[in-house]
């Protein structure tokens, strides 16, 4: 089952996983007037009714679907090779929750976001946590359910696997650490 299936039969507009503290954590890093994108924005239709402070200019996800039932917004499909379509340089914040994890080319999508950040721009990154007790409990309980080759999640990461993708992306680690069953990370564009 491919993205374009699978979110055709979801709820028209659901509400995001753990949403009010998401939107909390993003509420507390843009500042007003910022350019900020959105990425993997879904319908991009909670953001755009949820969130008013700075300046949100563009939202982007690859799945069209989700895309052209959104409205309000300036919405853009990431093409086939994994371009954000976002001039160089011109974004402050990238906000990119609880997606790095359904994407094949995890370091393609990293490298876009340094792309699009200006410089010293941001980027807040929220994906499923594993420590290491859960990876155990997992391994011993549930591997073939949690690790499901058809299931929506394409990798998982732990905080070091996280670190070295931002590294090798040549973001700067702004600090990676965990909270509710997910890694936060802050990436700085050098």
């Amino acid at each position: 089952m491919n993205y374009e299936d699978f979110w055709r039969n979801q709820p028209r507009d659901p509400e995001p996983w753990r949403w009010p503290w998401r939107r909390e954590m993003l509420a507390r890093e843009v500042r007003y007037g910022e350019a900020w994108l959105d990425l993997g924005c879904g319908a991009g239709s909670v953001l755009g009714r949820a969130f008013e402070r700075g300046r949100r200019d563009v939202d982007a996800d690859p799945v069209r679907g989700d895309l052209q039932e959104a409205a309000g917004a300036d919405l853009r499909l990431i093409d086939e090779h994994g371009c954000i379509p976002v001039e160089h340089g011109t974004i402050d914040l990238v906000w990119c929750s609880e997606t790095i994890e359904h994407v094949a080319d995890a370091l393609g999508l990293l490298q876009e976001v340094r792309r699009v950040l200006k410089p010293g721009g941001r980027m807040l990154l929220t994906t499923p946590a594993h420590p290491w007790l859960r990876r155990t409990v997992l391994a011993a309980l549930r591997f073939d359910q949690h690790f499901d080759p058809m299931g929506q999640h394409v990798r998982f990461f732990s905080r070091m696997s996280l670190l070295r993708i931002l590294e090798a992306a040549g973001l700067e680690n702004a600090g990676i650490r965990s909270r509710y069953a997910a890694l936060i990370a802050r990436g700085i564009r050098p």
